[in-house]
């Protein structure tokens, strides 16, 4: 099943500034796997050394927060539009 995959302006890079994929998967975490193996290097930047998403990153199905859901266990339907939102910090 393809899913839209938005791709955030700092992640670019990867994707050969493109910013919309499409990736076939059925939930967030292989969704993650197939950006991985299309745009080497993507994982990292979602994902930290234990497997879990990192805390900055938010990634969004259908404009709904996957930590309301089931996390990376997410399940995907066909033609779901994926968000991935990098956190913004910052101030005085």
């Amino acid at each position: 099943m393809a899913v839209t995959v938005h791709i955030p302006t700092p992640l670019r890079k990867l994707t050969g500034n493109e910013s919309e994929v499409q990736v076939e998967a059925a939930t967030v975490a292989a969704l993650v796997e197939g950006l991985e193996e299309a745009y080497a290097g993507m994982k990292e930047k979602l994902f930290d050394e234990t497997g879990d998403i990192r805390r900055y990153v938010n990634i969004y199905i259908n404009e709904e927060d996957i930590r309301f859901l089931d996390g990376k266990d997410t399940a995907l339907k066909d033609g779901d539009s994926v968000s991935i939102v990098p956190a913004i910090a910052g101030g005085c």
